[in-house]
């Protein structure tokens, strides 16, 4: 009897350890394949850990779970962030960034908008005095004695023709009547009106890209060095060409400002409406691409020049109406919320499209304090000695904005608004342009100084005296035009020995020269003096020992072109701010 007991006991107790092990078996398992710690974490709540809770699960890990403990587990349920601390922090630095960019934005088109002002303003001050200063010159020289090889410095040159386009246009242009047009406008209906506008402003990108080579040829054809006298008869096509652009150009930006003007003084505003929901569907066509710092920087070009070309526009319209009401204040007063309303509607979407551009692209917001760099490296750039340009023309490369047809619009708009009539309004108008001239001197002041400040803070003054690169064309004609280092001798007896080295080396400009310095032509493309072969007339003009170091010729290809040539057909992208045009593709398209 007792030995039946013990062995039902020792066999309870054999079935109870067995049970045991199984209920064991799947936590040893995750033990061992290192799923799981031998001493688990006690469970994350809102603040506290439970230790009953953990006593109980663990006791209660074999029974089936139950809604009771599921709605537990979700109300005591936590987290914690800093478990994921950069994530976060980059989203918190994006909200940063959209919230500093309207602030940066806003500093980039303040500062664009008064380099156009002052590039306009020049148009109509300091180029006409520089036209009478070159008269003057031409006027006096058979009675001053001529001394040198130019008649004209190639900026006078450039001048008088610049001076000479705006005469001529501005004549044609009287013979455009503005009201038959303003009128054959008005007469189309608001969706019509509507295609035109759209139509209008790629006109006007595609006519201003072509438009500023054409200028940029006739004034290298005028300037260019040339052999003999009969090359100069290529400036007269090219006069041509630059005549046809500017007027047309003018044409197109009247009808701009027309259609403008009918959608000021429609009765429901519907066109004007249509016209400013425009720019929100810009924001469509833009935020959601890919962008690059430099795709970015040709679009905020092109916003400053919008921005000011539509400030010029309303300019017009409202000197157009207020002729029309007899220069009544009260439409003007009636005239100032269209404006307010279309001005605040191109600030709202530069604002918007910009900081969802930055944020989708992740585009810090310092990169427009390297815009505002670059364009004020354009403004000192051309007040020194080594200056290749005007900065009226680099503004219009690098933006897009050519100031001559809107020039030649806004002086047929106001001497067709405005009768001067007597002693007394002729005075005025002396007045007024000398506030023209001060304003023009005053803001050239203020920018030169802030253009400097943005300069030193970039780090850019050494890229102030780097000698500007040359084109691909003059680089296959003459090796001694382009890089002084391909002046060397080449083996053999030619003519190309009897040019000393020293007129290879073009002497550096100094850092310390000021930005009003007159910029020094380059003697590298004046033809050498006649010097003596003799071995005691080289050595006199050589400065210091020089190595002997002979370059080999360029190598031809299989068609006799040379190889640097053929490189120049399959030019590199461009990654410096500085090499950035308006109309320069970046990537895969220009924006």
């Amino acid at each position: 009897m007792a030995d039946t007991s013990g062995t039902e006991l020792s066999d309870e107790a054999e079935i109870k350890t067995e049970l045991r092990k199984r209920h064991m078996r799947p936590w040893e398992d995750l033990r061992r394949s290192g799923k799981i710690g031998k001493t688990p974490e006690l469970p994350e709540t809102l603040g506290f850990y439970d230790l009953s809770a953990v006593r109980r699960e663990q006791r209660d890990l074999p029974a089936d779970p139950s809604l009771t403990r599921f709605i537990c587990a979700e109300l005591t349920r936590g987290y914690f962030l800093e478990h994921n601390e950069a994530k976060y922090t980059e989203r918190r630095e994006r909200v940063y960034t959209c919230m500093r960019i309207p602030k940066e934005l806003e500093k980039l088109m303040i500062f664009g908008f008064f380099l156009c002002a002052d590039a306009f303003l020049y148009i109509f001050t300091l180029l006409p005095l520089r036209v009478l200063l070159a008269l003057l010159r031409l006027f006096t020289l058979p009675c001053c004695g001529f001394s040198g090889s130019r008649l004209l410095q190639p900026a006078q040159v450039c001048d008088m023709l610049k001076g000479l386009i705006l005469v001529l246009c501005f004549s044609m242009m009287h013979y455009v009547d503005y009201s038959m047009m303003y009128h054959l406008i008005r007469g189309q209906s608001v969706i019509k009106l509507y295609i035109i506008y759209n139509m209008l402003e790629v006109a006007d990108r595609l006519i201003s890209s072509f438009g500023q080579d054409i200028l940029d040829a006739l004034y290298w054809t005028a300037t260019e060095p040339k052999e003999r006298k009969r090359d100069s008869i290529g400036v007269i096509p090219h006069f041509v060409m630059a005549v046809s652009y500017v007027f047309i150009h003018s044409i197109l930006i009247m009808v701009q400002a027309s259609t403008l003007n009918v959608a000021f003084n429609s009765h429901n505003k519907s066109l004007l409406t249509i016209m400013m929901s425009n720019n929100f569907v810009e924001i469509k066509g833009s935020v959601f691409k890919k962008f690059e710092k430099n795709n970015l920087f040709q679009m905020s070009n092109s916003d400053i020049k919008e921005r000011f070309t539509s400030y010029v526009l309303l300019l017009i319209v409202c000197l157009r109406n207020m002729e029309q009401f007899s220069w009544n204040p009260d439409h003007l007063w009636a005239l100032l919320p269209d404006v307010f309303m279309v001005v605040a509607s191109e600030v709202v979407v530069d604002v918007i499209k910009h900081a969802f551009i930055t944020k989708f692209n992740d585009i810090p917001a310092d990169v427009y304090s390297e815009y505002r760099a670059s364009l004020a490296f354009d403004l000192v750039s051309s007040r020194q000695t080594n200056a290749y340009t005007d900065y009226s023309d680099s503004v219009a490369r690098r933006m897009g904005f050519i100031p001559l047809p809107l020039a030649v619009l806004l002086i047929r708009v106001v001497m067709s608004s405005v009768k001067v009539q007597g002693a007394l309004s002729y005075t005025c108008v002396f007045l007024f342009y000398l506030g023209l001239v001060t304003l023009k001197v005053l803001n050239s002041i203020v920018l030169l100084g802030k253009s400097c400040v943005y300069v030193k803070r970039a780090n850019m003054e050494d890229k102030l005296f780097e000698k500007p690169s040359t084109s691909s064309s003059s680089s296959t004609k003459s090796p001694s035009k382009t890089d002084p280092s391909r002046c060397a001798k080449p083996p053999g007896n030619s003519k190309v020995d009897q040019i000393p080295s020293a007129t290879c080396n073009l002497p550096s400009p100094s850092p310390s020269r000021s930005v009003t310095t007159q910029p020094a032509p380059r003697t590298d493309l004046l033809p050498p003096p006649l010097t003596d072969t003799s071995p005691a007339a080289s050595s006199s003009l050589t400065v210091g020992p020089q190595p002997e170091t002979e370059l080999p010729e360029p190598s031809l290809s299989n068609e006799g072109e040379p190889i640097e040539a053929s490189e120049l057909k399959h030019k590199p992208p461009k990654n410096d701010l500085l090499e950035i045009d308006r109309f320069t593709i970046c990537g895969n398209r220009i924006d």
